[in-house]
């Protein structure tokens, strides 16, 4: 049994043979349907020029769901924050939470949230990637914002998100909650959560180290169907290995003749492994196995399956078996 915060991360799948405007009508469906699920959360993640993940910036899709949700938790995970201006960001996630107080929460994250170079400098209006001193300062300028110029009653949650030790870092010298990508760069976690925890230093935001771990999650009836759900997904992961980032998300008949080479299969069964793929019985084990390993104080599932309603019905299997808590302690 799962005895903290099961929470949702939405990267909004653009699936194949269909339009980018029917993820987005699809969004707040699944926003409806994980909060009747009672799960404490829903993050939405930023990204740019990409066939298989749609182009929604987070802030609209968190007042889009907060407009038609009443209860969960929402907000950004995350705003990229290279990618704004900070006082932009600040105005908006501000308004947020005046508008819907005690719900909102801001994620902010590094990446450009692409991999086509054109589009990162677009965003950036032509400048590089940001230096580590330049994200310090960002966030800490959007932070600022927040309590100084923007502040019209309860101010959003600030949460840092990080896939490395050095991300880490950073969230522990400004004393901010850390969201752990362990769905993107598993074999980053331990070191991560070392570093955090030994360096955290307590502030406004957060008084001790507080830990979310978000984890890729594919539930379904059996082994079988869930490997075969899983599918749409390894078929994205084998074209990052080869450094191809343009990979429709394919259907899972697509994924199940997809020919994968010896290394691609050994190097996605190793991913696998660390994440939670399966029954309801050896999905909710892997989570609570995972949380005790990390002890992380909430887990954020990420289900990136075709159809919505195997997704959804994903997150119910997991809430059905687990009994996890839907309120933060």
């Amino acid at each position: 049994m799962l005895d903290i915060p099961v929470s949702a991360l939405e990267v909004a799948m653009v699936q194949t043979g269909t339009r980018a405007l029917e993820t987005l009508r699809d969004t707040a469906a699944f926003a409806q349907g994980v909060e009747r699920l009672g799960y404490h959360r829903i993050w939405y993640a930023e990204h740019h020029h990409s066939p298989a993940i749609g182009a929604f910036p987070p802030v609209v899709l968190t007042a889009h769901a907060a407009a038609s949700t009443s209860t969960i938790r929402l907000g950004s995970g995350g705003v990229l924050a290279p990618n704004h201006a900070p006082l932009t960001v600040a105005e908006q996630f501000g308004t947020l939470a005046a508008l819907h107080e005690d719900r909102i929460d801001l994620g902010i994250g590094r990446g450009p949230g692409t991999f086509d170079e054109a589009t990162a400098r677009a965003l950036r209006r032509g400048a590089g990637p940001a230096t580590d001193a330049e994200y310090r300062d960002d966030i800490t300028a959007i932070l600022s914002f927040l309590v100084d110029e923007v502040a019209l009653g309860p101010l959003p949650a600030p949460w840092l998100l990080a896939s490395s030790p050095a991300g880490a870092a950073l969230a522990a010298a400004l004393g901010l909650p850390v969201a752990l990508a362990h769905h993107i760069r598993p074999d980053n976690t331990r070191a991560a959560l070392e570093c955090y925890r030994t360096q955290f230093t307590p502030s406004r935001w957060c008084e001790r180290p507080r830990v979310l771990l978000c984890v890729e999650a594919v539930c379904a009836e059996t082994e079988e169907e869930a490997v075969w759900r899983a599918g749409p997904m390894n078929v994205i992961k084998a074209g990052l290995l080869k450094g191809l980032s343009e990979t429709p998300f394919p259907t899972p008949e697509q994924a199940a003749t997809h020919p994968f080479t010896a290394e691609e299969r050994q190097a996605l069964a190793g991913f696998r492994a660390q994440q939670a793929v399966g029954t309801p019985e050896s999905v909710v084990n892997r989570l609570a196995q995972l949380a005790g390993e990390t002890g992380a104080d909430e887990l954020m599932l990420t289900t990136p399956v075709y159809d919505l309603r195997d997704r959804l019905h994903s997150y119910e299997l997991i809430r059905k078996y687990s009994g996890a808590a839907a309120t933060v302690p």
